[in-house]
């Protein structure tokens, strides 16, 4: 099956300085640390919220390119972050691979659930999803051109276990506990499962890549729901297979991991995966991340998104802990989950111009 038409020019511009997030993540510690924030664009925006009426249904609005393309420029205009990610959702890989996924307000995703070696067998294979994701390329595509200089461009996917535990609860906002079953009782039959989505998201995120993405996430924002055991399975052992295949293919673009909730588990996901950096939640105690996970890899993260809400003075604090304890490293400055859609905007600008103004008290590295 062929695939949506690539980027022909060279990813990378020798011609032009090196980005500030793209040196951040190949380990290089700034006089300020870039930043963006996780779901910076969205419904606590107002002219989102209006664009958003253009198309009701949330899935074609992601695959509509210039909605998805304005709709990421959108919170760049407003407060300048050092990057801008694709605006997209985790589940455009399961409705690729076949399965019917919906957005129901109020409510969220919905999946037609997969809970039988049947159902996994009835899935696409990894190079047939392209097709369903083209009009995905075209808005990394059009992103690319449509950039600051100075910005770089973020592509994601969902991590396979988070993705998976979507596709077998059928919906989110549970405990994964029927998905978490099925990795006790069948272990190579789940893991049929987690091969399936590990090939898509290689697939998936190596043809963001091609058109244009200069960094990927993975986002597992369900990681810390499993015993060590099992996050070893599903979370660690596949985030390595990924990480391994876009390094060898795409040396030169860093992978961002997002194993939300992983507590003491951080430390063995950064050891074994090698990812370029490691997303933080904000329950992980800041200085325990300065001497043992800041040491391996880049960190990001990782302010209370309520926090945020507060604004004022509290925010502040609390962005400067971040920022003191963590910034004489390779730091990217971000939230611990994304904004809440009752998030202030004028919080979202204090706080951009906040980490704008830090400055290292120290030489630079």
């Amino acid at each position: 099956m062929d695939r949506p038409e690539a980027q022909t020019t060279d990813r990378k511009d020798h011609s032009m300085p090196e980005k500030p997030l793209i040196k951040t993540l190949r380990g290089e510690v700034l006089e300020r640390p870039p930043f963006w924030f996780l779901r910076q664009a969205g419904r606590y925006l107002p002219e989102y919220r209006q664009l958003r009426q253009q198309q009701r249904d949330f899935l074609s609005f992601c695959y509509s390119p210039d909605m998805a393309i304005e709709a990421t420029l959108q919170p760049l205009r407003r407060f300048a972050p050092d990057a801008a990610i694709l605006f997209s959702d985790i589940l455009v890989v399961v409705d690729a691979l076949g399965r019917s996924v919906r957005f129901v307000e109020g409510e969220g995703p919905v999946v037609d659930p997969v809970r039988s070696s049947e159902d996994v067998a009835s899935l696409r294979s990894s190079e047939g999803i392209h097709d369903r994701l083209g009009p995905v390329y075209q808005t990394v595509r059009g992103l690319r051109r449509e950039l600051p200089e100075t910005t770089a461009l973020i592509g994601f996917a969902g991590a396979p276990w988070t993705v998976a535990l979507y596709m077998v609860e059928g919906r989110g906002g549970t405990d994964g506990g029927t998905a978490r079953a099925w990795g006790y009782v069948d272990v190579d039959g789940f893991g049929r499962l987690i091969h399936i989505l590990t090939d898509a998201t290689v697939a998936y995120l190596g043809q963001q890549i091609e058109h244009g993405a200069e960094v990927v996430q993975l986002f597992d924002s369900w990681a810390g729901v499993l015993s060590e055991t099992q996050f070893r399975n599903w979370v660690v052992k596949p985030t390595t297979t990924i990480v391994r295949a876009l390094n060898e293919r795409y040396p030169d673009v860093p992978v961002i991991g997002y194993p939300r909730g992983a507590g003491a588990q951080y430390e063995t996901y950064v050891a074994e995966t090698r990812v370029n950096a490691v997303g933080l939640d904000s329950g992980v105690p800041l200085r325990w991340v300065a001497s043992t996970l800041q040491a391996q890899c880049t960190v990001q993260g990782s302010l209370d998104n309520q926090a945020l809400v507060a604004g004022g003075a509290a925010m502040d604090a609390e962005a400067d802990q971040i920022l003191d304890i963590l910034g004489s490293g390779p730091l990217v400055f971000n939230l611990g989950h994304g904004i809440l859609p009752h998030t202030p905007p004028e919080h979202v600008q204090q706080l951009a111009d906040r980490v704008r103004a830090w400055r290292r008290t120290e030489g630079i590295a």
